[in-house]
């Protein structure tokens, strides 16, 4: 999977919004101006930062070398997942999913209700 293809896909999300971080020299992506993922290099390889529930970091952490926890966002909850390693595209696309729904959950229920419509 390609960074662009990544972005392609989170920016289809509804409310997805593009915004750039200088110091982090990365992409970042938020709806209702709360970040879901966050696509840049680390060490010359594309990467995206998913939110997810720690336990799900973890094991993830455990069985895959290409997820690791995020240099720069809460590491509990953030995984940094290389896009050219082993991991499946498909797994890749549901970390965008489940990491798009747990920002979306937290939203008020009039915005999360704007997104829908």
């Amino acid at each position: 999977m390609t960074s662009s293809e990544l972005l392609q896909y989170c920016m289809a999300k509804p409310g997805a919004e593009q915004s750039v971080h200088s110091d982090w020299k990365a992409t970042q992506i938020k709806v209702a101006d709360v970040l879901f993922a966050m696509v840049k290099e680390v060490d010359g390889r594309p990467t995206a930062s998913l939110k997810t529930s720690p336990e799900l970091a973890e094991l993830l952490r455990q069985q895959h070398d290409d997820v690791h926890p995020c240099r720069d966002l809460n590491k509990a909850h953030w995984s940094t997942v290389f896009l050219d390693g082993a991991l499946p595209d498909s797994q890749i696309y549901y970390l965008v999913d489940a990491s798009y729904q747990q920002v979306t959950e937290l939203l008020p229920d009039s915005v999360r209700q704007q997104l829908l419509s």
